[in-house]
């Protein structure tokens, strides 16, 4: 398994201040020097963390894919396409939320998917459905022509005992049933030093997505400790 790192939460800090540091460039060429295979960062209608200016210095100025994460939206597709990561993910976004609170609803707009995802395919771009564990959306993720799906592990990282079993087995079955369909599988929401050892050891999930965490980790031990410690969580399994 691979860790990709968001660094949304760097940009948070510095505009916070309202000045240019932390630099989210910066953080992610210390990510990538710690062994992690991507970046991160979801650039938001409100632009509450990553700007624009930030998305075209990642481009640029690191040579590592880069997953944008995104909404839908005539504006942000627009700038997507221009910017040419090599990978987006499609997720919900709602003003009021503080973070994603749950996986695209892929089987109810599966139509209007497959357009955005051809937008991106006749452009070179890969895609991937941030989607809820379910059947439902996995056949509709397979439909809409994304390459990939992103399984949301919210219910999973907030549930104890018999409840995160019950959670962790979902997971396990819809990466399973994911790739049955010829669909890269990855993962994340929610996932911590605590909790990423039982999905590490998911053999059919091939990539997972932190950010809050491991910038958290990062205040106490620096961000490429940071980085390093969950490398290590996530290959150690296996």
């Amino acid at each position: 398994m691979h860790l990709s790192v968001n660094i949304d939460h760097v940009a948070t800090l510095r505009n916070a201040r309202g000045g240019p540091v932390p630099d989210p460039l910066n953080a992610a060429r210390i990510v990538m020097r710690a062994g992690a295979v991507g970046i991160v960062c979801h650039l938001r209608e409100d632009r509450r963390h990553i700007n624009d200016a930030d998305v075209k210095r990642l481009r640029t100025e690191i040579d590592t894919k880069l997953d944008l994460e995104m909404a839908a939206t005539p504006e942000i597709i627009g700038i997507a396409l221009k910017i040419k990561p090599e990978l987006v993910t499609l997720v919900p976004e709602r003003r009021q939320e503080l973070t994603t609170e749950g996986g695209l609803d892929v089987a109810r707009f599966v139509a209007s998917m497959k357009k955005v995802v051809n937008r991106f395919h006749d452009a070179g771009i890969e895609v991937s459905l941030f989607i809820d564990p379910l059947k439902k959306q996995i056949d509709a993720a397979c439909e809409s022509g994304a390459e990939m799906i992103e399984l949301h592990t919210g219910a999973y990282a907030g549930a104890t005992g018999n409840a995160c079993i019950k959670h962790l087995d979902r997971l396990r079955q819809m990466a399973v049933y994911g790739r049955s369909l010829g669909l890269g599988v990855n993962a994340g929401h929610g996932l911590d030093y605590s909790n990423i050892k039982p999905v590490a050891n998911i053999r059919d999930i091939k990539e997972v997505s932190i950010g809050h965490a491991i910038i958290v980790r990062a205040l106490f031990v620096g961000l490429e400790q940071a980085v390093r410690e969950m490398v290590h969580l996530v290959k150690k399994v296996r």
